[in-house]
């Protein structure tokens, strides 16, 4: 599955794709922070499936969902009604609102290709082969379910996990869309359990900043 990433934060764009990329069956081709750049790939790349976010710098998502040639999934913070029901309207499958766990991601991208198995089999398809593709596409409950808090910390982690680089408490917070405040609990917590560390970042002025990276192994 060819796969086109849409989101305006570069590092948010980079953990969907890394997550895309860890699935059998899927190659993030191209990723595009704006609306402008996902319809030049468009122009020149053929796409099965398409991640998108709502809010772009140059529009909505929702309008570009509208113009694809393939299918899409939403992936937003908004979680307004109107914004949910006319992403559907536009044409997207499915609605993850942001933060969420990976495995949110991961069951729907699952049930994606048992989706397009069951549709691709032949040109003329049975009620039965249309019925199992649909319903390969309704996420199954998970037990237990996660916790909004176990959700934030494994948000956290994943972030700065996927980075070569630290990052500061302002970073991970603008990656995965919380306050600096609530990532800095966060790290705070997972540097005490010996799973980030924490070293200072010094600037040419100022006080030193603190910025959290992996530790091997953990």
């Amino acid at each position: 599955m060819r796969v086109l990433v849409v989101d305006d934060d570069f590092r948010v764009a980079d953990l969907h794709a890394a997550l895309v990329n860890s699935l059998e069956g899927y190659e993030v081709v191209a990723v595009a922070t704006s609306i402008a750049q996902a319809r030049e790939l468009l122009a020149t790349r053929s796409f099965d499936l398409a991640l998108v976010d709502v809010y772009l710098p140059d529009g909505s998502g929702i309008e570009l969902v509208r113009e694809l040639p393939c299918e899409a999934m939403v992936l937003s913070a908004a979680a307004d009604q109107p914004t949910v029901r006319a992403a559907m309207i536009a044409g997207a499958w499915t609605y993850l609102v942001k933060p969420f766990p990976r495995s949110a991601l991961v069951d729907r991208l699952t049930g994606y290709v048992a989706y397009r198995a069951a549709l691709d089999r032949s040109e003329e398809l049975g009620q039965a082969d249309i019925d199992s593709g649909l319903d390969a596409l309704r996420p199954r409950p998970s037990a237990p379910t996660p916790t909004s808090q176990s959700v934030t910390r494994d948000l956290v982690l994943d972030a700065v996990r996927g980075t070569s680089e630290p990052m500061s408490a302002g970073e991970v917070a603008a990656a995965i869309g919380i306050s600096r405040a609530t990532a800095q609990r966060y790290l705070a917590t997972l540097v005490s359990k010996g799973r980030l560390r924490m070293q200072l970042r010094y600037g040419s002025t100022g006080r030193p900043e603190q910025e959290y990276s992996s530790v091997p192994g953990s």
